[in-house]
């Protein structure tokens, strides 16, 4: 007999692969993986009844020192347990007081995260100003572009007219549409989107209805649907709309941006723009979530956001991240936008293992490469 320790993503695959049998595979795994979930400031009641509760069930929560006497009204807490153990505690804490009913709620909310399939987003920008030279394409340059981009393995092409890099000048609608204009119709004319979904990277309404009435699909709004407008826009086509979190605006989201907790801020504001999103018609399972790697975020901020990404499966929707060239890569290890074509695999391979569904990316066929890659050696 002989034994190695194993590191496995999906557990579910390899016991199937072991031959166990269908009910047995649906219980070990949810024993197998243990879940980890930081509470803040949390009731100091609600903290004893939820580590009485946790521990009876093989569960446990961490608190800091003076809990159990309560010297603070409120503390933060870290609950640890597997998915089974999580399930039935969320079923207890649904009886209990200070707040532990909502938490059970959120914790139900976390039980039911959906798996999509893995999608890579191309980027054609249509202006001269985009902080990598190598995504500026016009007109007839652009749709070689596209339709290399689709051969190398995009499930999605975004496009866009203007330059949301750090710093960058607003540009009027008008100006947008003009730049826009000639590739959209040519994609629609040519019937490109046919062979690929794609995505209009605008926040102004004008520009997305002209590109949603001829044949794209989805809204890619980094201001997460601020403009009731655009919301309406979606709605009426049945399209998608990607909702991106961003801390101030493109000229001054850079400027010392600070958080109290990143990922919570991200949470709560992505909540909130759900609700208005399903207010104004647009359907769950149409909204695409994209935390704004680099927009408003110093470098802890957004290596948090790619380390505790699954935080956001919780709402349901696909998560789309964007890290592809960022400074962010410069200022872990000094890189030329031309240089950054490792550190983008790198982020991108972590935010794909952590939940991310949607990669968008300057590089397609490198992406699509290193991808498949990773997802062979997940699912021998």
């Amino acid at each position: 007999m002989k034994i190695k320790k194993i590191d496995i993503k999906d557990i579910g695959l390899f016991l199937k692969k072991l031959d166990v049998e269908k009910p047995g595979i649906k219980i070990m795994s949810k024993k197998s993986t243990l879940s980890l979930f930081f509470i803040k400031g949390m009731h100091v009641g609600a903290a004893n009844i939820l580590k009485q509760d946790a521990l009876s069930l093989g569960a446990d929560l961490a608190v800091p020192r003076g809990t159990i006497i309560c010297s603070d009204k409120r503390v933060d807490a870290l609950l640890i347990g597997t998915k089974r153990e999580i399930e039935q505690l969320s079923r207890k804490e649904l009886a209990q007081p200070f707040g532990l009913k909502e938490l059970a709620k959120r914790l139900q909310q976390y039980l039911r995260e959906k798996e999509y399939p893995l999608k890579i987003m191309g980027v054609i920008n249509a202006n001269e100003d985009s902080f990598y030279p190598g995504s500026r394409f016009k007109e007839a340059n652009a749709i070689k572009a596209v339709e290399r981009m689709i051969e190398e393995g995009a499930d999605i092409i975004d496009i866009g007219g203007v330059s949301s890099r750090p710093g960058s000048e607003p540009v009027n609608e008008e100006d947008e549409l003009q730049r826009v204009k000639p590739v959209i119709d040519v994609i629609y004319s040519s019937k490109l989107y046919e062979k690929a979904l794609f995505s209009i990277d605008s926040f102004r309404p004008k520009v997305i209805e002209y590109a949603l009435q001829r044949g794209f699909k989805i809204a890619n709004d980094i201001t997460g649907l601020k403009d009731e407008e655009v919301a309406k826009i979606v709605a009426k086509h049945d399209a998608k709309a990607v909702i991106m979190h961003m801390k101030g605006e493109p000229k001054t989201m850079q400027k010392n941006p600070e958080y109290e907790d990143v990922v919570i801020e991200i949470s709560d504001f992505f909540e909130k723009r759900l609700e208005k999103a399903e207010f104004f018609g647009i359907k769950r399972e149409n909204i695409i979530l994209d935390p704004g790697i680099g927009f408003g975020k110093k470098l802890q901020h957004n290596l948090e956001i790619i380390r505790d990404l699954s935080e956001f499966k919780r709402f349901g929707c696909e998560i789309l991240v964007g890290a592809s060239r960022k400074s962010m890569i410069d200022m872990i290890v000094s890189s030329s936008v031309e240089e950054r074509l490792p550190g983008s695999l790198a982020l991108h391979m972590k935010a794909y293992q952590n939940g991310a569904s949607i990669i968008r990316c300057h590089d397609v066929k490198e992406h699509f490469q290193a991808l498949e890659v990773l997802k062979a050696v997940e699912n021998i």
